[in-house]
């Protein structure tokens, strides 16, 4: 759905620069904001670097200043611009976006807490609402219902799977309790046979019996399989979820904050509040 450039109060016009990118203006407030992330993420990399924070501290100390000070304010806009703000401050990107600012004004208390300014990271998440990705938005929208429906059944398989590691983990310390190869104690032996049946095999522990081995052997057959199983399920419920429509706006509402809304969409699905016109 293509917007042209909304007429209406100058709060209604924030809105639609700041919370979405259907417009040239909210694309380019989005694009700037992004290279300001970045920006900042890249000015606290080097500053983590001893040899140029040496050379270049007063320059970076400067620089993360001033983008923290444009967060604040863009922090406080976003804030003004809709009809309740406590949406907006208590949601996810919300909480992010406070946990992005408040670090560097930290540092005048807390010593070091200026490398929490990384948080900044998360907020590169809105480069989906800027380049519009219909496809990957689609994707991962599809991913994290599937998710939902098949929580159940993942629930059930992860249990088994524990369930399995404690009894393959005791079989384990019953054959090599004895032989001095690290399994000594259950729950060592659990962590052996988690490690082991996930593939990942750190090496720290080995059974050293023929039969341990054999064990050993079977569990990690046994893991190609089991790491299959969760991805099958959710494979399989993606499937069902192709043919659903999925919104390729990034309409926000102005009094509630809500988005994923219909491309024809005139208002909010959550509070019913009016759209800003299309």
């Amino acid at each position: 759905m293509k917007k042209t450039e909304y007429k209406g109060s100058w709060r209604d016009k924030l809105h639609e620069i700041i919370y979405e990118a259907d417009t040239p203006t909210g694309k380019l407030f989005d694009v700037l904001l992004l290279i300001a992330i970045i920006a900042s993420i890249i000015f606290v990399m080097m500053e983590s670097v001893d040899s140029i924070d040496t050379k270049y501290h007063d320059f970076l100390d400067a620089a993360e200043w001033v983008i923290t000070i444009l967060f604040s304010l863009e922090y406080i806009t976003r804030i003004i611009s809709v009809k309740k703000p406590r949406k907006y401050i208590f949601s996810l990107y919300g909480i992010i976006d406070l946990l992005s600012t408040i670090p560097k004004y930290l540092s005048f208390f807390l010593v070091g807490s200026q490398s929490l300014v990384a948080l900044r990271a998360l907020r590169l998440l809105r480069v989906f609402r800027i380049l519009k990705l219909t496809r990957y938005i689609g994707e991962s929208t599809n991913f994290i219902r599937a998710l939902k429906v098949s929580r159940a059944k993942i629930a059930v398989f992860l249990s088994f799977v524990l369930i399995l590691c404690i009894i393959l983990g005791t079989i384990m310390y019953l054959v090599e309790s004895e032989e001095g190869s690290g399994f000594t104690s259950i729950p060592t032996s659990v962590y052996w046979a988690i490690v082991t049946l996930t593939t990942v095999g750190y090496g720290d522990i080995a059974p050293i019996t023929p039969f341990g081995q054999f064990i050993a052997s079977i569990i990690m057959i046994l893991g190609y399989g089991i790491i299959a199983i969760p991805t099958g399920i959710v494979s399989a419920e993606m499937t069902r979820q192709e043919k659903k429509e999925i919104p390729t706006n990034t309409q926000s509402c102005p009094s509630c904050t809500s988005q994923n809304h219909r491309d024809d969409a005139d208002f909010c699905h959550h509070c019913g509040h009016k759209l800003n016109d299309a």
